[in-house]
């Protein structure tokens, strides 16, 4: 079991750079790296809060869970 990180899809859909994200969130390039990589092993609710205002939308919207089968 997976919990899947659809940032990717998010700001393409909103034609947003990486480097915009990261900045109007208030986190690294790299640290969205590491999120939309799937190698966060924690989010803090604040940083999905800041995530979620920016990108105006819910957090299952940023995070989904992938059942093992279909990984």
């Amino acid at each position: 079991m997976a919990i899947a990180v659809d940032l990717d899809v998010l700001l393409a859909e909103r034609g947003m750079s990486v480097g915009e994200f990261a900045e109007a969130v208030g986190i690294s390039p790299a640290n969205v790296a590491v999120l939309k990589n799937g190698r966060a092993k924690a989010v803090r609710f604040s940083t999905l809060e800041a995530i979620c205002r920016v990108l105006e939308c819910q957090p299952g919207d940023v995070l989904r869970w992938v059942p093992d089968e279909q990984q």
